[in-house]
């Protein structure tokens, strides 16, 4: 470990460089001149030295020289990200300390605290992420910790994830399905957080490459087949458009853009549709060079320009400009019909408002001092003074605020729900805006404007209205809340509230005045036992809590302390050595999460078909002498990409990796996933389950068993038809050989008079 300058100068002045790093680092500080409000240049190429010094002896698993990745995540954060030259330094110093022989306090001599500082969170990161023993809430809340001392750490750790996933093919299969599910999982909804919107896009695509590979390539492969021919619709579509708005003097730049995969394949799946039938594959950009006032003005004249040429639909109509997203994004969307009645996107914006939609939070940081709209919040850099990062911050300390929540789980899950949410805008009634998740209550609305405002909500208005507690709000109204001192929370809120807030403190709440009522039970409880000279030991109470059907002592001691149970019955049962054999079924009140169910495996069968035949080859091997289940939650069949994973009794259980368990199993328990493919084996059949929505007439199961049965020559495990009001909705099991087999059934079950939809049960 080398920690003085000296030693260190001694190195470097030797140092001699490749010349293709040397074009490189050129290549960096053009697009740092280009991009960033300030360039300090020798701070730069010193940051490029050192860490071409440290890595020197290093290579990564491509086998090209380590030094690349830190010059590509630098470049990453001074052209897509364009915070300012200290992360660039950061980011090409960000693995010095975790993986070479410099030390952190070298690094601050040299450089300075900010540049050691975000290198020394970023390395926390990694480090916490490669730490398989910690659990996933852990690795969630250290990563908002970071965050919470300077946003620039988080914004490096975008810089260097989206590099490791633009060169994950070079990884084993089994990190390649565990960084792609955390990169999906927590990476790619934290950049839509921060408004990075080109960042987020490609960590979406690029971790369903990996986890949904055939989809992924199918979606692509189709994409680039009409390439030509939507770029020439793109053309059509936009020429008339261009002409009018030229015409009418506008400054601006009008192009089209492909959606991105991942929209693609979320609407595939939600619609139950194929490639061909989605229509809307692109949108329509109009970015006007306009600013300020004027700049918002004229984004309503082009809306009122491009709907006067093509018809728009009305409901798919939104306006960010007046009420921006809590991220500072600004825009007009709306979808008009175009040419050959096709439905095409449009956004509208100014350079600014575009700025900051592909930017986010970086597009909001300022330097100079008491540049910002508002005072910089405690812990952030100085200079960091825009309301937005404000507004981050306060965020990032509003998710932290409960740092040792009950269930693991539950934080991960409202930190991601935080993550994604659409957003509903409403108002007080002093008429200040308040921005809400979709689905929020009053009592959402409360806790956002004060916890005491929340913990004494009685009863809400909506403009004007009394309305239930449990209210859904909409966009727009007014919202006044009514409180009363004697009013504290009901538990029963936990159970409709949407935001972190609201519901992290209902849950304080009702923990303290459990630990309360628990510590006052038991008080109450050696009361009596003192007066009746009795002592019973800590095993004596648990077996007597067991007997008298309390799932605990500490549910003893809280039905005594809130008034349910009277502690002269636990004295009397002592006396009388009252001994009840535990019942054979859980008591009331069990938590379902304690008792253990058996997992019935429905495909048992359709192996038995198969004549005992494996369709699988585990780890590049057929074997027969591995026990394999295929998983109920997902249910594999050949064709799907799969995965296997190792169960603690040694079989090895097969996931579709778009299971809805891939993301935990992959994360928190990586070292138990198997990489696993189909072999070519073809007489092997599966159970799979399709659900059927559709207009219910006379004839319609019998016609759905002729084209399975009679048309296809498939076999029908069982079929399950509801109807009520003219509609109907099935569940047909069916015993096919693979994907392709299932497609070609779905796609001829869908031309069926009166279907409406047919989809595959995940």
């Amino acid at each position: 470990m080398i920690h003085a300058s000296s030693d260190l100068h001694r190195q470097l002045d030797t140092l001699v460089v490749v010349p293709e790093y040397e074009r490189r680092l050129r290549v960096l500080l053009e697009h740092c001149q280009r991009n960033l409000p300030s360039v300090d240049e020798h701070l730069i190429r010193r940051a490029f030295r050192v860490a071409y010094w440290a890595h020197r002896d290093d290579r990564r698993a491509s086998g090209e020289l380590y030094i690349s990745h830190p010059l590509e995540v630098a470049l990453i954060a001074a052209k897509d990200i364009r915070m300012d030259d200290v992360t660039v330094a950061a980011a090409l110093l960000h693995d010095t300390v975790e993986d070479t022989d410099l030390s952190l306090d070298l690094l601050r001599s040299e450089f300075g605290n900010e540049v050691a500082a975000i290198t020394d969170g970023v390395t926390k990161i990694g480090s916490v992420f490669e730490d398989r023993r910690l659990g996933r809430a852990e690795n969630v809340r250290k990563l908002m910790l970071s965050m919470a001392s300077d946003v620039r750490v988080i914004l490096v750790k975008f810089a260097d994830r989206l590099h490791n996933m633009r060169t994950l093919g070079a990884m084993p299969p089994e990190k390649q399905l565990r960084i792609a599910a955390e990169t999906q999982d927590l990476f790619a909804p934290l950049a839509h957080r921060f408004g990075l919107h080109e960042v987020k896009t490609e960590l979406e695509d690029l971790s369903l490459k990996y986890l949904q590979a055939e989809a992924f390539k199918e979606i692509a492969t189709g994409l680039n087949a009409k390439r030509r021919q939507r770029e020439r619709y793109i053309e059509r579509f936009i020429e008339p458009v261009r002409e009018e708005l030229e015409e009418a003097g506008f400054d601006f730049h009008i192009y089209g853009r492909p959606k991105s995969i991942t929209s693609i394949y979320n609407k595939m799946r939600r619609q139950g549709v194929e490639l061909d039938e989605v229509y809307d594959l692109f949108a329509i950009r109009i970015i006007l060079r306009t600013e300020g006032k004027q700049g918002r003005e004229d984004c309503w004249r082009v809306y009122s320009a491009l709907t006067a040429r093509y018809p728009p639909i009305a409901d798919r109509f939104r306006d960010f400009i007046s009420v921006p997203k809590s991220n500072g994004y600004q825009s007009l969307h709306t979808t008009v019909i175009g040419p050959g009645g096709r439905a095409v996107e449009i956004q509208i914006r100014t350079a600014d408002m575009h700025e900051i939609a592909e930017r986010g939070v970086a597009a909001h940081w300022k330097y100079k001092e008491g540049g910002g709209d508002g005072a910089a919040p405690q812990g952030a850099p100085a200079g960091a003074g825009d309301a937005r990062i404000d507004e981050m911050y306060a965020w990032v300390r509003d998710l932290l605020e409960n740092p040792s929540p009950d269930d693991a789980g539950e934080f991960v899950r409202q930190f991601q729900l935080n993550l994604y949410d659409e957003e509903i805008y409403v108002f007080t009634p002093g008429g200040d805006l308040v921005t809400l998740p979709r689905g929020a209550t009053p009592v959402d609305f409360a806790f956002q404007i004060h916890s005491e405002v929340g913990f004494h909500c009685i009863g809400a208005k909506a403009d004007g209205k009394m309305v239930p507690l449990s209210y859904r709000l909409q966009s727009g109204e007014q919202v006044e809340i009514l409180t009363s001192k004697r009013q504290t929370p009901n538990p029963d809120w936990a159970a409709f509230v949407v935001t972190h807030k609201a519901q992290s403190r209902i849950r304080h709440w009702i923990n303290e005045r459990r630990r309360k009522a628990v510590a006052h039970g038991r008080e109450l409880l050696d009361k009596k036992l003192d007066r009746a000279k009795l002592a019973p030991d800590e095993q004596t109470l648990n077996k007597l809590a067991a007997d008298l059907r309390f799932t605990s002592s500490q549910q003893l001691f809280y039905e005594i302390g809130s008034g349910q149970f009277d502690p002269a019955d636990v004295v009397a049962a002592l006396k009388h050595g009252l001994q009840t054999e535990a019942p054979a079924e859980a008591p009331t009140g069990t938590s379902p999460a304690l008792l253990e169910v058996d997992e019935i495996d429905f495909r048992e069968d359709a192996r038995e078909r198969g004549g005992g035949r494996t369709a699988l080859v585990i780890e590049g091997e057929r074997h027969t002498d591995l026990a394999v289940e295929y998983a109920t939650c997902c249910g594999p069949i050949p064709g799907d990409d799969v995965f296997g994973f190792l169960s603690k009794t040694g079989v090895v259980k097969i996931h579709r990796k778009g299971c809805k368990n891939a993301p935990h199993l992959f994360v928190d328990h990586a070292e138990r996933v198997i990489p696993v493919e189909w072999s070519r084996q073809k007489d092997v059949q599966f159970s799979s389950t399709l659900r059927i929505v559709g207009e219910d007439r006379v004839g319609i199961v019998s016609d759905m068993t002729a084209v399975i049965s009679k048309s296809l020559k498939t076999n029908i495990r069982s079929i399950t038809v509801t109807s009520e009001d003219g509609m109907f909705e099935g569940t047909i099991v069916l015993y096919v050989s693979g994907v392709k087999q299932l497609r070609r059934i779905t796609k001829r079950l869908g031309r069926l008079d009166g279907i409406f939809g047919v989809y595959r049960e995940e």
